[in-house]
Formats: structure tokens, C-alpha cells, sequence
């Protein structure tokens, strides 16, 4: 079956999840800006993740996979039909019926093995809309900096689907019902400012939220013995901070931009307050993300020492910030 969905037309994002939320809503009539998507999804969070099978700590700054996804539904009055099957069969059965229909479909996908990714990084927890498929090839849409419409190979995309590991679902698909309308905005901002802030100030253990930018601050210095190829390690974590679809600062540029939306709708004075905080926030994760490369390109641990420093300044601005949100 060779079919290509007529009047397709890519949403233009950063972040893979909501581009593909955008996508998907841009399709039924619905323009929202991706930081309000990601907002509205209560996208910020902070995680450092590590454990004794893990090569290198990970470093997070959004709340987990799928989850803003469930957020955004939420609060829009969204019907997301999801579906996982461990049947390779079964889950191409499940896109091409929708394909067919002139329904584009959201996967989520370990990025490892799609054509078009040329830094081979595994990642289970991103996210495309198919829009089309051929005899060979599926065609996609993705974030603005892998091309926007792009393709892959069918092998490719289904072990990109099937792939396991951390944050990795079972051949996960979803589609977006089609809305009359969204219900009033500015409830639903409310809303996920303070869901957002609550969730960020009030982790369930002391590695994620605010907590866990300062858990970081203290386990960076450790890192130069942690890791088996220190420039590596570093360097691609710097990367993955700044370019790997986190819209720059992990993701603190999103959420400033959100904020600044916010201020222009609520006239808020403490939103107000917030967005200037953040504006002094972005900048300071540049700083860090760019220690810690310098730091894999030198070996220079002043840097590690600098950033760990900056953290703690970091911790106690969003700590204020999420507070006023509160």
C-alpha cells in the first residue's frame, strides 16, 4: 500500500514531543505555539539518572516520556487513542489502517535506528508522526532540526518501533481526535502552573525537581572517576543538554518563552516575576552544558567546579521561581 497523506503540512518545533503533539493538532485546524504546548503539558522537570548498569549519568530537564502527552490531553479536553502491541504485524496493521484513512499517526521510537539521525545515540524516548507510507519507505514528520518532512526505510522505522530499553514502549502508536473547539485558555494555564510547579518542588525522591539539580551539583565533581572515556562522556552530555531537542538550555528557553505567553495573557505580576527569573535561568544552563564540554576537551576540573557552583545558583532562582508559580 502506497499512500501519502494530501495536505500534510509539518508543524515547526524543537522538542520531539510536542512537535509531534503539534503536528497532530496542527492537522485538525488546532495552532498553538509549542512553548504553550509544552506548558500546557507541564513539560518542566530536572532528573539525574544513574545507576551501576548505566555507562554515564543521564541528565534530564522535562518531565518523563509520554507524560506531557497525558498533560496537554488533559487540559485541552484532548481524545488521544494510544496503542502498544508486542506484535511487529500487529503494530504496522495498527498505522497503515490509520495511513489509509488519511489519519496521521504519533510513534514513539528509539531515534538509534532512523535513517535520517546521523549522531547514533540510542534514545527510546522520541517521538515523530508518520504522514505516509510507500513500498520502501515511511515518511515523517519530525522536529525542525531533523529536516521537518523526512524519511526512513521501513526496516528501519519498525526496529526504531520495536526497540527496547530505558523509556522505550512496545511498538507505541497514537492518534488525535478530531475537536470543535479548545476550552478557554487561560483556566487551563493556570492550571498547569500550578500542577507544574507543585510536581517540581515536590519530587518523589531527591534526584529529580529541584532537588536533583542539586544532587547534580554535588555528584558532577565525581565525574572525571565515574567515567571510562572522561571527553566522551562529557562532551556528548553537553551536546544533549543544549541540542538534543531540549529548544537550548534543557528546555528552560521553552519554558521562558511559555511564561512570557503567560504574562501577555494573565497580566500576572508573580507570572511576571517568574519569567524575569527565568530569563536569568536559560543562560546559566548554557553555562553549565558548556563547562562541562570544555571540561571533556581539556580536562580542565576547574570547570567542573565552576558548574557545580552554578548549579546551586541555578537550584535556589528556580526554586524562587516555581515558588510564585506555586
Amino acid at each position: 500500500m502506497a499512500k501519502i497523506i494530501d495536505g500534510f503540512v509539518p508543524y515547526k518545533g524543537e522538542h520531539c514531543e510536542t512537535t509531534a503533539m503539534g503536528n497532530l493538532l496542527q492537522f485538525v485546524g488546532v495552532q498553538l505555539s509549542e512553548p504553550m504546548l509544552f506548558g500546557l503539558g507541564q513539560g518542566l522537570g530536572f532528573i539525574y539518572w544513574d545507576s551501576k548498569r548505566m555507562d554515564f549519568p543521564f541528565i534530564g530537564g522535562r518531565v518523563k516520556p509520554d507524560k506531557l502527552m497525558t498533560n496537554l490531553a488533559a487540559q485541552l479536553g484532548l481524545t488521544v487513542s494510544t496503542q502498544e502491541t508486542t506484535s511487529v504485524d500487529k503494530a504496522w496493521k495498527n498505522v497503515r489502517s490509520n495511513i489509509k484513512h488519511g489519519i496521521p499517526v504519533g510513534l514513539k521510537l528509539d531515534s538509534y535506528y532512523l535513517d535520517y539521525f546521523t549522531n547514533k545515540v540510542h534514545f527510546a524516548g522520541h517521538y515523530a508522526v508518520l504522514y505516509g507510507i510507500d513500498e520502501e519507505y515511511a515518511y515523517m514528520a519530525d522536529t525542525r532540526q531533523q529536516g521537518g518532512l523526512v524519511k526512513t526505510s521501513l526496516d528501519s522505522l519498525a526496529d526504531a518501533r520495536k526497540a527496547k530499553g530505558p523509556m522505550s514502549s512496545r511498538n507505541r502508536s497514537f492518534t488525535l481526535e478530531k475537536i470543535d473547539a479548545l476550552p478557554p485558555l487561560i483556566p487551563a494555564i493556570r492550571a498547569s502552573l500550578t500542577k507544574n510547579s507543585y510536581d517540581y518542588l515536590n519530587p518523589p525522591i531527591r534526584n529529580i525537581g529541584n532537588k536533583g539539580i542539586v544532587k547534580m551539583s554535588d555528584e558532577i565533581l565525581k565525574w572525571p572517576s565515574r567515567s571510562n572515556n572522561i571527553e566522551h562522556d562529557l562532551c556528548l552530555t553537553a551536546m544533549l543538554m543544549e541540542q538534543a531537542g531540549t529548544g537550548g538550555a534543557l528546555f528552560r528557553n521553552l519554558y521562558r518563552d511559555f511564561l512570557k505567553e503567560c504574562v501577555d495573557l494573565l497580566e500576572d505580576l508573580k507570572i511576571e516575576q517568574a519569567y524575569r527569573l527565568f530569563t536569568e535561568i536559560a543562560p546559566m544552563w548554557v553555562s553549565v552544558s558548556a563547562s562541562i564540554d570544555r571540561m571533556g576537551r581539556t580536562g580542565n576540573q576547574q570547570e567542573l567546579e565552576q558548574a557545580s557552583k552554578l548549579l546551586l545558583k541555578i537550584a535556589d532562582k528556580e526554586r524562587t521561581a516555581m515558588e510564585l508559580l506555586s
